[in-house]
């Protein structure tokens, strides 16, 4: 097929880039679901918007300057992907994208300084418990501050989690073994919210799972792969591809954003020595609600009645299409009464590090997010990511209103053990 891109020359992705281009018929679908879109209302801040911009870019006909500030504004939430009756593949055009412009982009020092210090921090929970502890000191500084170092600051919890106890190599399943799983640790949830990890070990445990966590595992890469980091992303996830063991029925990811780069692998590694095996490992992947709601769950005791209200990580239900399960787990629970939030399509403005690199974008989007989920009038938010439980309170205590953002996990945890939620 003749495309109007040249595929050869825009990178090894170049065929699926042309193939995205090509499919998008400019119906005008994902408008309402853009967050951007939503919020500044201009078409060229619109997924359709976007495309042609890259596409023009890709053709000669725009520099590349000229298209990025609008396609770094997109965050890659992928509901423009769920809206769409053409089946546009929009993260096949934008993640190459990215990472074809990332090298010859101008940036400022300040904005130089954010990109390293979130890339050299996020995906080791060490280093990012030490920063974060530093942050902490530089909180009464933080006005003085660029925007996106501030940024950072804010999303920091008033006081950091006390560090768990390491991880074990495996967790026997309680019962009748009746599956096996390899678990991504995770990195900023280490250190942010540790108790999801052994929360999902107890209630995989709970339901005949054994769990192995694969010594030599790291950043699953998707931070880096969503901001055009390609090698960088490569460089991590090739210790994935050798430290996970094949002999598992599935590899299990707790954060939404992980298990959507990991099921990107194939993507990542196109004309790499590491495609097929990448492809491989990405077909095993799966978010632990929808490996539960396949397998199936024991009901927790009956509990003290709670209404919840259910956000959808974007990189769970647009990136990944997993929406049901976890909701269908939550139902188990007896006395939780399951509320869906207002434009529930939206975005909460995390997205990776979008937070930090459109820091007053991002608060917009946070704000409308917030705004919806307390007029359900819930007493408690549950999600899938924790880069959605540190934006989502955040952006509720914002505005003075702060209330329990839990994991999913976190939840059935709870029930199982007859805590108080």
């Amino acid at each position: 097929m003749q495309h109007t891109i040249p595929v050869d020359r825009v990178g090894p992705a170049g065929e699926e880039m042309a193939r995205a281009v090509e499919k998008c018929v400019h119906c005008g679908f994902c408008l309402p679901t853009c967050p951007t879109y939503v919020t500044l209302g201009q078409e060229m801040d619109s997924p359709r918007g976007r495309i042609f911009l890259m596409k023009s870019a890709l053709e000669g006909g725009l520099t590349v300057e000229d298209a990025l500030p609008f396609v770094d504004r997109c965050l890659g939430c992928m509901a423009c992907v769920t809206a769409c009756p053409s089946g546009v593949q929009y993260a096949e055009l934008l993640t190459p994208y990215r990472a074809r412009t990332e090298k010859s982009r101008p940036r400022s020092f300040t904005e130089r300084l954010a990109r390293t210090l979130a890339r050299e921090t996020l995906p080791y929970p060490g280093r990012l418990r030490l920063a974060a502890t530093t942050g902490r000191l530089a909180a009464p500084f933080r006005r003085f501050l660029p925007a996106s170092l501030s940024a950072m600051l804010s999303l920091l919890p008033d006081e950091l989690p006390p560090a768990t106890k390491p991880l074990p190599r495996t967790y026997p399943a309680e019962g009748q073994r009746r599956a096996r799983v390899a678990l991504l640790a995770g990195c900023a949830q280490q250190v942010l919210a540790p108790e999801i990890n052994w929360a999902t070990l107890r209630v995989l445990a709970r339901n005949g799972v054994e769990v192995v966590i694969p010594d030599g595992q790291g950043c699953c890469g998707s931070l880096m792969m969503h901001t055009g980091d390609g090698d960088g992303a490569r460089d991590l996830a090739r210790k994935n591809l050798r430290a996970f063991p094949k002999d598992v029925d599935a590899i299990v990811t707790n954060a939404a954003g992980c298990g959507s780069g990991m099921k990107e692998y194939g993507l990542l590694f196109k004309r790499q020595p590491e495609e097929a095996e990448g492809r491989a490992f990405a077909a095993r992947v799966r978010d632990v609600s929808e490996f539960l709601a396949e397998l199936g769950i024991e009901s927790p005791p009956v509990s003290a009645p709670i209404a919840v209200a259910y956000h959808d990580a974007c990189h769970l239900a647009h990136a990944q299409r997993v929406t049901e399960a976890p909701r269908q787990l939550l139902r188990r629970i007896p006395g939780l009464t399951l509320l869906e939030i207002s434009e529930g399509e939206l975005c909460c403005g995390s997205a990776g590090t979008y937070n930090i690199e459109q820091p007053a974008l991002a608060e917009a989007i946070g704000r409308r997010k917030a705004q919806n989920i307390l007029r359900t009038d819930a007493a408690m938010v549950v999600t899938g990511n924790i880069g959605c439980i540190v934006q989502i309170r955040a952006s509720l205590g914002r505005l003075n209103k702060p209330m329990p953002v839990l994991h999913t996990m976190e939840v059935l945890d709870r029930a199982y053990r007859g805590m108080e939620n």
